[in-house]
């Protein structure tokens, strides 16, 4: 199996890699900076021409799309959330992932059975909305929706798209005071793309298995 996974250079996305890779897949792993990672920043149309060059028309049989930002922490209703924060965030954790599966799509295409793995939040339900991060938020409702939209239009082409939840992380973005560990996030995602198949295509799940309301 052939995974690519964007914004793989740090926690849930390095924990993934790290799964996939012992397992014995063959991994495509993408950073912004590049290295020892195929260098790819979502928000930068151009920035995908290394990517679809590395691959070469391979079969990409499961497309992970990790790469998020978390800029608006501590931003103030009163003074905050500046305009250029709105379209960087949304360049990254909407736009990225689009352009992702756009410039992919013909790897997806050579694939028996091939899935799109979203990592949204729980941040994005409707259900759950009590003030506060507000940029952070509104992307990942928009991802979720995005993700829908496509599960809809990849369907007859027999590609699977599930959005995930990863849990409240301990990661650089999740915090100290995060829930649970990237391994546990990670066991649980991996676990849930496995199961991933057209029968359930546009479902929003938890790490661990649980539906969350859109």
């Amino acid at each position: 199996m052939h995974v690519v996974i964007t914004g793989a250079n740090r926690g849930i996305g390095q924990a993934l890699d790290s799964r996939f890779r012992a397992r014995g897949n063959t991994v495509t792993a993408t950073a912004r900076s590049g290295g020892e990672f195929t260098p790819l920043d979502v928000a930068r149309p151009e920035s995908f021409d290394a990517l679809t060059g590395a691959l070469d028309s391979r079969p990409v049989d499961l497309l992970v799309c990790n790469a998020g930002v978390y800029l608006d922490k501590g931003e103030s209703l009163a003074d905050g959330y500046p305009a250029q924060m709105w379209a960087d965030t949304m360049a990254v954790n909407v736009t990225g992932v689009f352009l992702t599966v756009q410039k992919l799509l013909p790897n997806l295409q050579l694939a028996e059975a091939p899935k799109v793995a979203i990592i949204s939040s729980i941040m994005a339900s409707d259900e759950r909305a009590p003030g506060g991060s507000y940029i952070y938020r509104a992307s990942k409702a928009a991802v979720l929706n995005l993700g829908r939209n496509l599960a809809a239009d990849l369907e007859h082409i027999g590609i699977a798209v599930g959005i995930y939840h990863p849990g409240w992380v301990t990661t650089d973005m999740g915090g100290a005071a995060a829930d649970i560990g990237v391994d546990e996030s990670a066991d649980g995602l991996v676990e849930r793309f496995d199961a991933l198949s057209l029968a359930e295509t546009g479902c929003f799940l938890s790490y661990d298995g649980t539906p969350i309301a859109f």
